[in-house]
């Protein structure tokens, strides 16, 4: 009886180590990068520049407090172009439900800006409003649009960078 109990025990086990996990795996691309630029097409994230915003900072605006800090980082590409990497940090509410395999989840963050306007002096601080919304699927979780002052600034397409570029 004992014999015959762990032979079937190790048939299931082999059985259930063969199947194949992969359709189980959900993508996760939820990682975008903001670049802010003039008119002209000059970068205004170096954060030394005169001219550009040296202060930025984010605020969830979702959060249960005030002040609630979201993390990103400024990076720099090689040809000096600078960007803000988002990845996640900011609360994520819940915005359509209605399909249980399509959910629609939105963050919405304050984006503060402060431009240095010579070596001594700083412009007053320019407030802005971040949106991103994010889709959620048994498949995938990734941004799916993001606006900017209301604005539409993004619309995700399939396997391409999640890249927003602000003119101010």
């Amino acid at each position: 009886m004992k014999k015959s109990f762990w032979g079937i025990t190790v048939i299931l086990l082999a059985l259930l180590s063969c199947r194949s996990d992969e359709e189980s795996l959900q993508k996760i691309d939820q990682v975008f990068n903001l670049y802010i630029k003039d008119s002209s097409g000059k970068d205004l994230l170096n954060p030394t520049k005169v001219g550009s915003f040296t202060g930025v900072s984010w605020n969830d605006e979702l959060a249960d407090t005030d002040i609630a800090s979201v993390n990103f980082s400024r990076k720099m590409l090689a040809d000096s172009t600078y960007y803000a990497e988002y990845t996640d940090g900011a609360t994520r509410q819940l915005y359509d439900g209605t399909d249980p395999d399509n959910k629609i989840y939105r963050s919405e963050i304050q984006v503060s800006l402060i431009k240095k306007i010579s070596d001594t002096q700083n412009a007053p601080v320019d407030i802005d409003t971040l949106e991103i919304y994010y889709r959620m699927s048994p498949s995938v979780f990734e941004v799916s649009k993001v606006y900017y002052n209301k604005v539409l600034k993004f619309s995700k397409t399939s396997d391409e960078p999640n890249v927003v570029t602000i003119i101010k």
